[in-house]
């Protein structure tokens, strides 16, 4: 079999070059000595280097970083002819954590990056009013307002450094308090638009977040949808009632439970659908794949299907 010509794109600030190359000698040597470099920066975490790795006819790219260097190389890759491999070094690693990628061992990644054996997933494309940017841009795990949103702003960047996702749960209890409920429209396919309320709205390409939690149960990564959550909990009973239904309605009970639907409560409602439309009363905390990108208040979310091939 042909090896594919490969690139590299890293960020530096996650791992260095000699780290990489120690480990690309331990898997595979030939691969590593026909490999391009290409390294990330402050102002650029990833979509230059990946289209200049595009340009010089890679039919390959591994990256080597966080959700942002991840997401932004997926972004140009999306509807390319070549394949995505991930070592992730940062500490949500959403889309590697959804595809199984080995964590926390750039050897077992590497290996799983030369790897064949491909997928194609799906991505999902947002645009957002006001932001001073005409192009979409993409996500391969989900965005959303709210708790999620809330909970990366608030969360300390040096105890993250020092516990790594433990400190979101730190920061979680800040971010229920500032949560607020808020009536806002959204419109899905080609509904009409509908008049909602909630403090937190998470639309998803896939489902799992940190701590192997899925958020969005039946999430697929690959099956040309885009899954929402709605919670409006605002208080204790709300809360309990949130909790039981993620916990043993669409938790426990499903598991043993394989054809069980899916159980929306009182306080969180789940819907599907390939376009999402939602304009807030005001600005709000808003992430993209695990990144805070600032406040946002009236943007659109559509999914393409297969657009991205994956190792």
């Amino acid at each position: 079999m042909t090896t594919p010509r490969l690139a590299v794109v890293f960020n530096p600030a996650k791992i260095s070059k000699d780290d990489l190359c120690d480990a690309f000698d331990r898997v595979d040597e030939d691969a590593c000595a026909a490999a391009e470099w290409f390294e990330t920066t402050p102002e650029d975490p990833g979509r230059g280097p990946a289209q200049d790795a595009l340009d010089a006819g890679a039919e390959l790219v591994i990256v080597a970083g966080g959700d942002g260097t991840v997401r932004a190389v997926a972004e140009v890759l999306a509807g390319s002819n070549a394949a995505l491999g991930i070592v992730p070094q940062g500490t949500g690693n959403l889309l590697a954590r959804n595809l199984d990628v080995p964590i926390g061992n750039v050897e077992k990644a590497l290996t799983r990056a030369l790897d064949p054996e491909e997928r194609a997933i799906d991505m999902g494309w947002i645009s957002i009013d006001g932001d001073g940017d005409d192009h979409e841009r993409a996500f391969a795990v989900m965005v959303g307002f709210g708790l999620d949103a809330n909970m990366l702003v608030e969360t300390d960047e040096d105890l993250k450094d020092k516990a790594g996702w433990l400190a979101y749960v730190e920061a979680l209890g800040r971010a229920v308090s500032d949560a607020e409920v808020v009536d806002f429209s959204l419109t899905v396919d080609d509904g009409e638009p509908e008049q909602v309320s909630g403090h937190t709205l998470v639309i998803g390409n896939c489902g799992t977040i940190q701590g192997g939690v899925a958020l969005l149960p039946d999430a697929a990564i690959d099956d040309g949808q885009l899954d929402l959550l709605l919670v409006s909990a605002d208080d204790v009973t709300g809360w309990l009632d949130t909790v039981r239904s993620f916990v043993w309605d669409n938790g426990v009970r499903r598991f043993f439970e394989k054809d069980a639907p899916l159980v929306d409560s009182d306080s969180a409602r789940h819907l599907c659908g390939t376009r999402i439309s939602v304009e807030l009363p005001e600005p709000l905390a808003f992430e993209i794949d695990g990144e805070e990108v600032g406040d946002v208040q009236k943007f659109a979310v559509r999914v393409d299907r297969g657009a991205l091939r994956v190792r």
